[in-house]
């Protein structure tokens, strides 16, 4: 179907899609037409099945490394071994599955009704129908509080006004009118005879064609290009696969060495291979998926906590690398509740506070609270504001108040309660008897009451130049006078001030009648006005973005507005929030059309501001910013997001206030809307990928560590002081607990102090492989030097199955606790355990513990001694432990100082 239906006369359209106004399609070519465009819903794309979501989790390099160890254990009689590997994975792939069934569920349950009712004439009466049953050439009627159900052309309205702010990001209902017809190539925002999916009627009446349905609707194209947006892997994702093919390759190659050495030096065929198998399982660290997997689960349910729900588990971990936010500016930096902040009357200005619809605020003069009502001219003010005015204030049942019709005349509403001008009060003193309803021609709206002072009297809002045109009198300190070039030139520079503020402002008025005038039109009654003053309003910035930012800024990350609100507008809340710096730009939409994706490239790096923008718009920004090497992270809540939700790093819609096609988009959803939670959401990531290094430092330098010390002892003739069961318990259980534990650090005092970390750094980084390297070495220094000790405690051990399973078992012993004592080491990169406690971290404390009971059952329990081939250990056995032990935690605290001292 044509989408140029804005530029075509309403006779056209009924011509074309042979529809009468006044009757509207019949029942029989409705459905015909069903079956030629389909239901107007939109089509999800289709979700991956269970099967295919545990499919998906071993695609891994690493599990798929685990599961050929554990086919060659099996092959070599190996069954325990085998088992335990499988029994790894099998976990890794329950834990992954159900915690992104679980987000999956709680973004649900947020999801809001979406399938409105229309109101269709068919067959020559009004119905009221699903909105899926609607096609092409139906007529409906829609009135202010319903939910636009299709893509519409208006041909009908009255006072039509639709809150577009979900579409096209304009923060102000948008003015319809049915007679224009515009040309081909104006932008969506201004389409004033059109009216799309899912927007909403804040004001007036009016009747319409449906011209667009389903997935030809524009909220449909924007879904279809979502779709075809394809995920892209995270940068933690990207780093995990890299170090999993890096050990797989690094094990593989270790135990061709290891096996080539032992057939070198006269060793059996089946022996070295059990030998290399052993040293496979060593170097793989089996717990690592596991344990990436559960901390990042852990991370998901803090985030809940935090007000967020994290649709996949791997962009928790995104957001601690985030140097960029792009921020929807409606609802999202703003409260999307428009409120009066500012007067002008008698000369005199005031200052309003208060907090979107609440009724609550004062009057601030010269730096003092007022009583407005004891000043006639502010008085008289706020009472035409609310009494020329179609809207109204209501209290939800959760306490929160709203508002019933247009934003604007909600504001004008809002401000006459906090001056302590009920609307339900005034409108009993002087009811309404006749008015003039508003015109986009006139820019005016005039109602009639009678009994105001005497007789009959009206009230005129609208555009400020064209109110004062109309004036020749001014209520002035409680006095009509009339009014003279210097009073207009004061109002005009009152007005001025107040649009440099990027407010919107409405001039106000009234004449007096003795009785009802018998011609009621504008050019009759709106003329020879008296003026009474000016209100200024905006959508308020929320009052905790602002500090959100300054945090934003202290940690390195650049916040960015991007709005299809007007330049000004956008600027004055910019710099009301500081988002924008010293030499930041601002672009408009109109900017970016005429501008390359070279140019804009280079400057995205210095603009803090977009406005007048779409959806287009947004994803090749987002594509810019990425192509700077930015990790980009957008939020928002309306369907022109969506889009650039999907192609950023991290998406991060409003869940309340978000639309459903936001929510089903983005990474990550706010419970609460606020703009501190993403802020929250950074921090928590910095501390996540803060604690995966933490472990993925301990169980490397735990793993290369068992390495060398395997393939040392080869080298110099010893047997070898670790069997394969051992090492899978070491794996399993001593290493993954204490990993586990380490993964719930709180985060170091100065996590937000901090750089973001550029995408491309891998998790083994320098000073992480040096650590590493020390670390290993001392547990090769410390095991080693137990084990030796218990071979010469018993020199037949060549000949004596149980004087080697002494020494093996001074070396399991070692090995395990020193590990365990130095997990307490690894709970910091930069601070010493005595800097950060010693028990701050119980979950580590309970982990320590369990490890060590779990030791000491393989040693002390008979039965299981033969199946880990370990003897008793007494305490002098222990003693001599404890000392070497001692040499690993020492060398980490050592190389802790060092290290600060070098790269801080």
């Amino acid at each position: 179907m044509q989408n140029n239906w804005h530029s075509k006369t309403v006779d056209e359209i009924s011509k074309e899609l042979s529809v009468s106004l006044s009757v509207g399609l019949t029942s029989d070519k409705a459905r015909d037409l069903i079956e030629k465009y389909g239901y107007n819903e939109l089509k999800e794309k289709e979700e991956q099945s269970l099967f295919q979501k545990i499919l998906d989790q071993f695609k891994d390099f690493l599990v798929i490394i685990l599961i050929a160890a554990s086919i060659v254990s099996a092959a070599m009689g190996e069954i325990t071994d085998s088992i335990v590997i499988i029994a790894i994975v099998i976990i890794n792939a329950i834990l992954g599955v159900m915690q992104e069934g679980k987000a999956e569920k709680a973004l649900q349950a947020l999801k809001k009704m979406s399938s409105p009712n229309a109101k269709v004439f068919r067959d020559g009466k009004v119905q009221v129908l699903p909105a899926k049953m609607l096609v092409p050439g139906d007529v409906i009627i829609i009135e202010a509080g319903d939910i636009i159900p299709a893509d519409i052309r208006i041909v009908e309205s009255h006072n039509l006004k639709i809150e577009e702010s979900s579409l096209t990001g304009e923060s102000v209902p948008v003015e319809k009118d049915a007679k224009k017809v515009l040309d081909k190539d104006v932008s969506l925002g201004d389409r004033a005879n059109m009216a799309y999916m899912s927007t909403t009627v804040s004001y007036g009446r009016g009747k319409g064609i449906v011209v667009g349905t389903g997935h030809k609707t524009e909220i449909g194209k924007i879904a279809d290009k979502i779709q075809n947006i394809e995920d892209e892997k995270t940068p933690l994702q990207q780093k995990l696969d890299q170090l999993g093919k890096w050990l797989g390759i690094a094990c593989l190659g270790i135990c061709a060495v290891v096996f080539a050495e032992g057939i070198i030096r006269g060793g059996s065929l089946i022996e070295m291979f059990m030998v290399a198998v052993s040293l496979a399982v060593a170097a793989i660290p089996e717990g690592l998926p596991a344990v990436v997997t559960i901390v990042l689960a852990l991370g998901m349910k803090r985030m809940v906590e935090r007000n967020a729900i994290v649709r996949k588990l791997l962009a928790v971990e995104t957001l601690g690398c985030v140097d960029v936010i792009c921020s929807d500016k409606t609802g999202t930096l703003t409260q999307n509740e428009m409120t009066v902040v500012k007067a002008y009357s008698g000369g005199k200005f005031i200052d309003v506070t208060g907090k979107g619809y609440n009724p609550a605020g004062d009057f601030i003069k010269d730096g003092e609270k007022i009583n407005v009502l004891e000043i006639p001219d502010f008085k008289l003010l706020f009472s035409i504001g609310t009494l020329c005015s179609d809207a109204s204030l209501s209290k939800k049942d959760d306490g929160k108040f709203g508002i019933v019709g247009d934003p604007t005349e909600g504001a004008l509403i809002v401000v006459g309660e906090k001056a302590g001008l009920l609307k339900s009060e005034l409108n009993n003193l002087y009811p309404r008897i006749r008015e003039i309803p508003f015109d986009s021609d006139r820019k005016m709206m005039t109602t009639f009451h009678e009994e105001f002072i005497e007789g009959i009297v009206s009230f005129t809002k609208g555009a400020p130049d064209i109110v004062l045109d109309r004036c020749s009198k001014i209520h002035l300190n409680g006095k009509v006078v009339e009014l003279n070039d210097d009073m207009r030139n004061e109002i005009k520079r009152a007005n001025s001030s107040f649009a440099k503020s990027a407010l919107r402002v409405l001039a106000f008025a009234y004449r007096e009648y003795g009785e009802m005038p018998k011609i009621i039109s504008s050019d009759t009654i709106e003329k020879d006005m008296i003026f009474v003053g000016l209100m200024g309003m905006i959508d308020p910035p929320r009052t905790e973005v602002k500090d959100s930012i300054s945090l934003c800024r202290r940690a390195g990350i650049k916040p960015v507005m991007i709005t299809g609100d007007y330049k000004d507008t956008a600027v004055a809340i910019a710099k009301d929030l500081k988002l924008m710096n010293e030499g930041d730009g601002v672009l408009t939409g109109h900017e970016l059309d005429n501008m390359s994706d070279e140019e804009l490239i280079k400057r995205v790096e210095t603009t803090s501001v977009y406005a007048r923008v779409s959806p287009e718009h947004k994803v090749r920004i987002v594509d810019a910013l990425k192509k700077n090497g930015h990790i980009a992270a957008m939020t928002g809540d309306g369907v022109n997001d969506a889009m650039a939700l999907k192609r950023s790093d991290i998406g991060v819609a409003m869940g309340i206030t978000g639309t459903d096609v936001a929510k089903g988009t983005a990474d990550i959803v706010l419970t609460d809307d606020n703009f501190a939670s993403i802020v929250s959401a950074v921090e928590e990531g910095r501390i996540i990928y803060s604690n995966i290094r933490k472990f993925v430092f301990f169980l490397l330098s735990c793993n290369v560590g068992e390495i060398l010390i395997v393939f040392l002892s080869m080298l110099f003739g010893y047997p070898t002081p670790l069997v394969p069961i051992q090492l899978l318990w070491l794996n399993l259980v001593t290493d993954s607990f204490p990993a586990l534990a380490l993964g719930t650090e709180k985060g170091e005092p100065d996590i937000m102090d901090l750089k973001p970390r550029s995408a491309k750094e891998p998790i083994l980084d320098r000073s992480m492989i040096i650590g590493i390297a020390v670390q290993s070495i001392a547990l090769v220094v410390a095991v080693l030097g137990a084990y030796f000790i218990g071979l010469n405690r018993y020199p037949d051990y060549l000949t004596n199955p149980e004087h080697l399973s002494f020494a093996r078992t001074y070396a399991f012993a070692t090995l395990i606790t020193a590990e365990l004592i130095r997990s307490y080491s690894s709970r910091s990169e930069r601070f010493t355990i005595f800097k950060i406690g010693v028990f701050t971290n119980k979950i580590l404390v309970y982990a320590s513990i369990f490890s060590l009971l779990l030791l000491f059952a393989v040693i002390y329990i008979p039965f299981l001694r033969p199946i880990f081939q370990t003897v008793y250990l007494t305490l002098w056995d222990w003693t001599v432990i404890l000392m070497f032990c001692a040499i690993p935690f020492v060398s980490g605290e050592i190389y802790k100082v060092i290290k600060r001292k070098i790269y801080r």
